[in-house]
């Protein structure tokens, strides 16, 4: 049996998580066995707790980047065995990773013979950095270094997936499909919502056909690369919050995210992606935060009401580490004296990333192991 292969890239914050969900659903509604991979740098992922609680069979690597460990993505992939083999693996990199056709797609091609099918690369579009980054406008709020990844995805995408199109208007629409066509022009650019479904029918028509083998391999300053990445602070924390009165989740989600936005504008520190999962009395909600314009956006309600809730905050932006940490603990507070809310912290994990090493030729071939984040400021919880 041939299982299919489909990675979908793109940076943090451009609904790669939202459009796995609905690939995944219109797979299933074709009576196909679908599995996916979650990848991060730390574990704890809301994103991995959303699609299992969609049904759908989840492996989760946490701690390395599947371009730096195709062992532990092969390992994953062929874990699904152990019950039923899928007819289609979804698998969702890394927002800040590229590189990914030579350090994934051909070794999995490669290794594997036969067993897996592999897609075309697909490469979602977040708008709101995309058509200030494309564009050239100053201020990006990320650095030229960061910027620098989310370019090269682009320029290594098979086609390029515009998203979030249900939130534009026509002409910003246009905009960006033009300055794609203008910066890439040999590269598809096909318009959807992940969030409606618009456009997904060609969507999954592309990713569909077979990959075309066209001999480009991406260029990589793995310098500019790492320092890239280095400009990018993560956080992923867990907590427990027992409140003397029943707190409505939905309404406290989205009054912490609002809190975020605001103090990590004032900080100066740009947002690439914030999820923030809100569990109590057996329903659980997420609510998003994809920069530090757009209003947090709940992207799973609950309506669920609770004196206990459990907080999975998985944050990423652009700036220092310890500030941001600095940050998300004030914002808690926050949202927990007033009301006289006992705060219990279990994780609380902000570093910036490692060094890409598993990315360069002379480590593809020697295996280095995992991901060691630089300047982590792993600290036992409040």
């Amino acid at each position: 049996m041939t299982t299919r292969f489909i990675l979908i890239g793109g940076f943090l914050g451009a609904g790669k998580t939202t459009a796995i969900a609905r690939l995944a659903s219109m797979h299933a509604a074709l009576g196909q066995q679908v599995a996916i991979v979650t990848n991060d740098k730390a574990p704890a992922l809301v994103d991995t707790w959303n699609l299992s609680a969609q049904g759908y069979q989840v492996a989760e690597l946490a701690g390395t980047c599947f371009c730096g460990n195709i062992d532990q993505l092969i390992e994953a992939v062929e874990g699904f065995r152990l019950t039923r083999m899928p007819d289609v693996i979804l698998a969702e990199p890394v927002g800040s990773c590229l590189d990914l056709v030579a350090t994934v797609v051909r070794p999995l091609a490669d290794r594997k013979v036969g067993a897996y099918e592999v897609a075309p690369l697909a490469v979602l579009l977040k708008p709101s950095h995309g058509l200030r980054i494309l564009s050239g406008t100053p201020n990006l709020g990320f650095s030229p270094k960061a910027a620098y990844l989310f370019r090269k995805q682009i320029e290594e995408a098979d086609f390029v997936a515009l998203n979030r199109i249900d939130q534009l208007s026509p002409s910003e629409i246009e905009d960006l499909s033009g300055l794609l066509v203008r910066e890439y022009p040999e590269t598809p650019v096909v318009r959807i919502s992940a969030r409606t479904g618009a456009g997904f029918d060609e969507f999954l028509r592309r990713l569909s056909e077979p990959r075309a083998s066209n001999g480009r391999r991406l260029d990589v300053d793995y310098e500019a690369y790492a320092a890239g990445e280095a400009e990018l602070a993560w956080l992923n924390a867990g907590l427990i919050l027992r409140a003397p009165q029943p707190l409505a989740v939905d309404a406290c989600l989205v009054e912490f995210a609002k809190s975020l936005r605001s103090r990590l504008s004032a900080g100066g520190l740009e947002i690439a992606h914030i999820k923030v999962l809100g569990s109590g009395d057996g329903r659980s909600s997420v609510v998003n935060l994809i920069g530090n314009e757009p209003p947090a956006e709940m992207s799973r309600a609950s309506g669920a009401t609770a004196n206990s809730v459990h907080l999975t905050i998985n944050a990423r932006v652009a700036g220092d580490p310890e500030q941001l940490s600095a940050i998300v603990r004030h914002c808690v507070d926050e949202l927990c004296g007033p009301r006289g809310i006992e705060v219990s912290w279990h994780q609380l994990r902000s570093f910036r990333p490692g060094r890409p090493e598993g990315h360069s030729p002379l480590a593809l071939l020697t295996a280095k192991d995992g991901d060691r984040s630089a300047g982590d400021s792993t600290r036992p919880a409040p």
